[in-house]
């Protein structure tokens, strides 16, 4: 068993690494570009939001509880569309800042955790493939796998989705490289 203690410098390099790994990955590659569409007419669509009061939070459209779902009138709104989710955010330019720090203590709560997975399943001095494996699988599971549900139950498409997911094993193979070069000898 290794120390979390000892693992410190791994959880923080790791961390920092996939940070900027990411802003390469979504700043300067294109191939996130994509990714996102604008919606038609959004002056219009805008408008109507807005005289909605719409509030910061995640909504579903049409709405209805379990109980609504096979009735005559939900089905046909179904039918009728559009059907979807869709994310509010407070009034006001988004604050970089803000994501970008949660994103990274994100990284650093990831580290944290493949350090206390490994740590307790690899001992000091193994050799650096042993780390490396069990390291990225602990990585990809957090940073690469949980991304399928957005496909599944949030309606993303499957090629954002796998995108998702290679960006997330990218940031594990980053994260299990950092592990393997800075484990205890």
């Amino acid at each position: 068993m290794v120390p979390l203690s000892a693992l410190w410098l791994p959880i923080v390099l790791s961390a920092v690494i996939v940070f900027v790994a990411s802003s390469i990955m979504h700043m300067l590659l294109p191939y996130h570009k994509g990714d996102y569409q604008q919606l038609p007419d959004e002056d219009k669509v805008l408008s109507v939001l807005r005289s909605a009061g719409l509030k910061r939070g995640l909504y579903i459209f049409p709405f209805g509880t379990h109980k609504d779902m096979n009735s005559p009138a939900l089905q046909e709104k179904y039918k009728q569309g559009p059907v979807g989710m869709m994310t509010v955010f407070p009034s006001g330019p988004p604050v970089m800042p803000k994501f970008l720090g949660m994103w990274f203590v994100y990284c650093l709560i990831i580290g944290f955790f493949v350090a206390y997975l490994t740590g307790h399943t690899v001992v000091a001095g193994a050799y650096y493939l042993k780390v490396f494996r069990v390291g990225g699988t602990a990585a990809f599971l957090a940073y690469g796998l949980g991304n399928l549900s957005n496909g599944i139950w949030k309606g993303q498409t499957w090629s954002i989705t796998i995108k998702e997911v290679i960006d997330g094993l990218v940031y594990a193979l980053l994260t299990a490289g950092t592990f393997g070069w800075l484990w205890p000898r």
